[in-house]
């Protein structure tokens, strides 16, 4: 097997496994949850597997909290399962560290949202900022998509030597830059687009990116999750491929 076979055949597992597989079992599932719709079974497996290692509300009984079904039948919280791509969390003084000891935790993923997402918007309608739900739409719904065709232009990347091959590796190439570039967009535009229901007045400002910082009283923590480390991973492969695939096909 060539050099370039391996990179693009590691790369499309990590893709597959991390995001393709979690976010088109789980695609739709959280519209046919709030429409009161059964969700296939699939579904019910694919939200348990992955979220078994991932974080899980404190509050909730460890058989719950493991569990789709007993998620569903609590009419508790649910997020989306696959690999969270950045982390944000804040710290309040209402929120005491004996109760919630890392601070209010929400997890970004390429297809919504998990974590303490009920408690995030209940801070952030406090200094009037729209709820996590509001931005993002539209990428959220063509992430399938994106990860679908992505796979599949790895995939031909593998079998097709003519001109421009390497065009075929652009998509899952830029996917970090992608989201980066959408994250930081999107803290602008709530930073930016604060709404007179807030209890607490602030001035227009930029949530911080990556690091700590402070709003008002709150302490604000942004770093990134597993799934941004696997997407790095994943473009460094992709690169590698290309140039390795150009140097096996001068030979």
């Amino acid at each position: 097997m060539k050099k370039y076979q391996i990179y693009t055949i590691i790369a499309l597992v990590l893709m597959t496994v991390c995001f393709t597989v979690p976010v088109l079992g789980f695609f739709g599932a959280n519209a046919k949850i709030a429409a009161g719709e059964s969700l296939p079974g699939y579904s019910y497996k694919i939200y348990d597997i992955y979220t078994s290692f991932q974080h899980k509300n404190h509050l909730l009984k460890e058989d719950v909290a493991s569990s789709l079904k007993k998620m569903l039948e609590s009419r508790a919280e649910i997020g989306t399962p696959s690999f969270p791509v950045w982390y944000v969390s804040l710290e309040a003084p209402n929120y005491p560290k004996e109760v919630f000891p890392n601070g209010i935790p929400v997890y970004f993923h390429v297809d919504g949202y998990s974590g303490e997402v009920h408690e995030m918007n209940t801070i952030n309608h406090y200094i009037g900022m729209y709820p996590m739900e509001h931005g993002g739409n539209v990428e959220r719904a063509i992430s399938p998509y994106y990860l679908l065709i992505s796979t599949i232009c790895m995939l031909a990347f593998l079998y097709y030597d003519g001109k421009f091959n390497s065009l075929l590796m652009v998509l899952p190439t830029i996917a970090p830059v992608l989201f980066m570039g959408a994250f930081a967009g999107w803290l602008y535009w709530y930073g930016h687009n604060m709404q007179e229901w807030g209890a607490f007045k602030i001035k227009p400002f930029m949530p911080t990116v990556l690091g700590d910082g402070k709003v008002a009283q709150f302490t604000t923590h942004s770093y990134p999750s597993i799934g941004f480390w696997i997407m790095i991973a994943m473009s460094v492969l992709c690169i590698l491929a290309v140039f390795s695939k150009k140097k096996e096909l001068k030979k």
